[in-house]
């Protein structure tokens, strides 16, 4: 047996990249997640630390890591050592290299990103070799966080979403007689001020390890700077960890106030709402609760954040505006972020004066797209309307702009099409901008508060959830949703599930090379990295061109 392949049997014939059998490995990993999460449930933490090990050390498991951290949007990122792992043996000898023995974390390259308010945000980013490694054991943790976080907790979770945590601000406001006052909280600097020892004393993980990576530093600038709280904000494993920080509050704030007292908690990573009966109520007696709860782990409420508002004048909260108009309860887009995609539209046709129209289209139909599909699920007809004329008046000073001595009338013939019941669409050949308003309104459908994806009782509510998101995703790509629902919503090389986060690509079954063709019988779904192993194995035995 190969020097790596060891820990399941199902590896036990993998000699390479490629050869490694997908649907094998995800069903070790998918066991063993199953089996932690019973145990989880029962409060058996003996056997919890037992089952972790044996994922740790399974070869499935390291597989499986591999993969999802040189998939993801941030594969092409290097840490400090300046390595992506970009080919298939890159990748083996990584799956060979994951073991906790002699294991020593480098420390985090150090950038700052812009945040929405103007400042900036510190992002840790970790060597490849350290997310493979923070991967494999949020394989071990995740089952347990999913098992023991709070109900109404959406931020970082799989199977949840920004669209889940508002419909639960709109059940828990929407009656006439809800809660008038909410509390909006912010924590500061949550992912800086996390306390170490309360981490390694409560997080269910092998502490060794945890604590090697909470102490690794990071370099700016050269320079090298040791951390004593927080976990990096960067690393794939801090959401999890944060989020196991902050689980218990809600079950805290229940016990403490009764029905009566119309307190509710809805939370996205650190940020969340707190409803209650009086402005007095959640002054005197939440947010002290909060706050005790909070310092016993290192936090505090941000001042500046932390506010509380009547639901007649509205609140924003993830994109979204909150209000109460009389007894109707509107959720909208927030003013904000209109303003941001506004700046973002601007932004781009000022870089591109003079670029090609249909790459303008090119750039700005993602951004769009990405921007109607996050707001179709609440109040956002007017606001979809709104951003339409105001992007139109743009496109006419962008047109405007590179000709300024046509006329209107050679402009419209120029860069507009018309199409039934529209007139003026912004084209370029087959390509047309995005029309916000031609988004229809559908309302979203909240996931199950104690749905929990490692428990096999929930299954089959997790795959009608999953078919129901991907026909709304593929609604008007005919191919693209027939394909999909001939497959079952699986990838026909590892069997996994194709999602909106996972992606796809059109593999043809016979190459066009050798002669294939477009039609539906020769195209299937498939993952990106599976895509590539096909065609590895594929030249292998290529079939001969067709003479």
């Amino acid at each position: 047996m190969d020097a790596c392949n060891h820990g399941d049997v199902a590896s036990a014939t993998w000699h390479s990249w490629h050869s490694i059998q997908w649907p094998a490995g995800h069903g070790v990993v998918r066991r063993l997640q199953t089996r932690i999460a019973k145990a989880a449930r029962e409060c058996d933490w003996r056997k919890v630390k037992r089952l972790q090990k044996l994922l740790t050390r399974s070869t499935s498991s390291k597989a499986v890591a591999v993969r999802r951290v040189t998939e993801n949007q941030g594969r092409k990122t290097p840490g400090v050592d300046g390595a992506t792992w970009s080919t298939p043996d890159a990748k083996w000898r990584a799956v060979c290299s994951l073991h906790a023995r002699h294991y020593r974390p480098q420390p985090l390259r150090r950038v700052h990103i812009p945040k929405a308010n103007g400042g900036k945000r510190p992002l840790g980013i970790p060597t490849m070799r350290d997310r493979a490694m923070q991967a494999l054991y949020l394989l071990a943790l995740e089952p347990v966080a999913e098992t023991t976080a709070d109900s109404n907790s959406y931020g970082f979770r799989p199977e949840r979403s920004t669209v889940d945590a508002i419909e639960q601000c709109f059940n828990a406001l929407r009656r006439k007689d809800s809660a008038q006052w909410i509390l909006e909280g912010d924590i500061k600097g949550c992912f800086d001020n996390i306390a170490h020892d309360w981490m390694l004393r409560r997080i269910p993980i092998d502490r060794a390890v945890l604590r090697k990576w909470l102490k690794a530093g990071y370099v700016e600038k050269g320079r090298l700077f040791p951390t004593e709280a927080g976990t990096p904000q960067g690393g794939i494993i801090s959401p999890t960890l944060a989020n196991m920080v902050l689980d218990g509050l809600e079950p805290v704030l229940a016990t403490r106030f009764k029905r009566q007292h119309k307190v509710h908690f809805v939370r996205y990573a650190d940020d969340f709402v707190v409803t209650g009966r009086s402005q007095e109520l959640l002054e005197r007696e939440v947010i002290p609760v909060i706050e005790n709860f909070l310092a016993e782990r290192g936090l505090r409420l941000s001042p500046s954040k932390t506010k509380i508002t009547h639901i007649a004048d509205g609140f924003d909260f993830l994109g979204w505006n909150v209000r109460k108009y009389g007894n109707k309860l509107l959720i909208k887009p927030a003013k904000g972020n209109e303003k941001q995609l506004y700046r973002k539209v601007r932004d781009i046709l000022r870089k591109l004066r003079m670029a090609k129209q249909e790459d303008v289209i090119r750039l700005l139909n993602p951004l769009l797209r990405g921007w109607g599909n996050y707001h179709s699920s609440q109040t956002s007809s007017r606001a979809f309307a709104k951003m339409d004329h105001r992007i139109f008046g743009g496109l006419q000073r962008w047109v405007k702009r590179r000709h300024p001595t046509k006329n209107k009338r050679w402009l419209k013939r120029r860069y507009y099409s018309s199409a039934p019941n529209r007139d003026w669409v912004f084209a370029s050949g087959m390509e047309a901008l995005v029309r916000l308003s031609d988004f229809k309104i559908r309302r979203h459908v909240k996931i199950k508060a104690e749905a929990n994806p490692f428990d096999p009782t929930w299954d089959e509510y997790f795959e009608i959830r999953l078919g129901w998101k991907m026909r709304r995703t593929l609604a008007g790509r005919r191919k693209l949703s027939w394909l999909w629902t001939k497959q079952d919503g699986r990838c026909p090389q590892c069997r996994q599930p194709i999602t909106n986060k996972s992606g796809w690509h059109l593999h043809h079954k016979v190459w066009r090379c050798h002669g294939g063709s477009d039609k539906l019988s020769n195209l299937e779904l498939v993952h990106e990295n599976c895509h590539r192993q096909k065609h590895s194995l594929g030249r292998k035995h290529a079939r001969p061109p067709v003479s």
